[in-house]
């Protein structure tokens, strides 16, 4: 599936999901692959400045990308990316959980038999619930 030809670009969010905490002015933003072939394709791309270039509009600071392979996922850290957190911003909005909206929407280039294998793993998560 590394194959240089059908390469396509898509929104993360094709290939993976995310899930969003807050701690004062700092969102933690989990990254999680719906397929095991993603996590190559996200761990070279989806770098901590790519991440923080995606969220300059609210001023982020420091970006720290961990990767987990042991569970297929990486965990972006986020300074001073809530505009003082919930309790000191007057942004309606300034907690960390819809953040991951933001993660979801950056550019990746993968082939396109792992987009539709993460579409038939989604289909599939979805049918369990």
């Amino acid at each position: 599936m590394n194959s240089a030809t059908n390469m396509i670009d898509v929104p993360l969010r094709e290939i993976a999901h995310g899930r969003t905490g807050d701690k004062g002015d700092r969102a933690n933003i989990s990254i999680i692959p719906y397929e095991p072939a993603g996590f190559a394709f996200i761990a070279d791309q989806l770098t901590a400045a790519k991440m923080r270039d995606a969220f300059a509009h609210r001023g982020v600071g420091k970006v720290t990308r961990y990767d987990l392979p042991a569970l297929g996922a990486f965990n972006f850290v986020l300074d001073n990316v809530l505009q003082g957190g919930v309790n000191g911003s007057l942004n309606l909005d300034g907690h960390g959980k819809s953040l991951s909206f933001i993660a979801m929407s950056i550019p990746v280039r993968v082939p396109a038999e792992l987009v539709e294998s993460a579409r038939k793993a989604r289909r599939t998560e979805d049918s369990s619930v």
